[in-house]
């Protein structure tokens, strides 16, 4: 029997017999961890309160063995909340259909239980903590989410220089099996012609720069999304479920 400490997002939570929860975090040290916590669908339960989706927190595990994620559950003994990111995020729509995308995609990316994933996960808790905060539209955090996502997952769409020859840009073409931009010599069928806007917005997106991403007209962000949507759905080889419910 072995005590871990870690600190994790919730992604999300399963009901298990009358009082107990299966509960699915994204931690620093372990990666994507499954946990089972007692008691805590109970009404008078504050530890249950601390363990919802969007939660930051401290958590302590206790395993069978000298591993976390073996061949049972580990036991999800103690929750300190870091920060409660829930509270300004699922009292607003568009908040919380972004922040719930950003869930899945995380959990997505991290198939492999107990595998350390430290970039997506401090990529996850910096894109919850803009969301909570309303510092950016919510649709612009999560493209920008979903897009440095695609890159520190080996990934990364070119908006620029041809995805496949390297010709500098802007290019026109966009196809998402080349991965991102691609020159007149280089494209392929299916390849469509995005305006430069939209290009613009999405490299600004993936840099961090909310001054060019802010003042972007609604049309050019829209055009964007479905570019992103698309180029993520070719990665992960099926959409995702909470991505049809995001305002745009």
């Amino acid at each position: 029997m072995s005590l871990f400490r870690d600190d994790g997002i919730v992604l999300r939570t399963q009901k298990l017999g009358e009082a107990d929860r299966i509960i699915t975090l994204l931690t620093r040290g372990h990666g994507r961890v499954r946990a089972v916590a007692r008691g805590v669908r109970r009404t008078k339960s504050k530890f249950g309160a601390r363990l919802e989706p969007f939660s930051h927190v401290d958590v302590q595990f206790f395993a069978k063995g000298s591993e976390l994620v073996g061949r049972g559950l580990p036991l999800c003994t103690q929750s300190e909340t870091i920060a409660p990111y829930g509270g300004g995020i699922v009292t607003d729509y568009a908040r919380y259909t972004a922040g719930t995308a950003m869930l899945e995609t995380a959990e997505r990316f991290t198939d492999h239980e107990g595998e350390p994933a430290v970039q997506q996960y401090l990529l996850l808790v910096g894109a919850l903590r803009t969301l909570a905060r309303g510092e950016h539209a919510p649709h612009l955090v999560l493209d920008a989410f979903l897009l440095r996502s695609l890159a520190v997952n080996g990934y990364a769409p070119s908006f620029g220089d041809c995805a496949k020859c390297g010709m500098p840009g802007p290019n026109r073409f966009f196809s998402v099996a080349s991965g991102g931009s691609v020159c007149a010599d280089c494209r392929v069928p299916g390849s469509v012609v995005p305006s430069p806007q939209a290009l613009e917005l999405l490299g600004a997106l993936l840099t961090g720069d909310w001054e060019t991403a802010d003042a972007c007209e609604p049309r050019y962000v829209r055009e964007g999304s479905g570019l992103v949507s698309a180029y993520l759905h070719w990665h992960l080889e099926r959409g995702l479920r909470s991505l049809r419910y995001v305002e745009k």
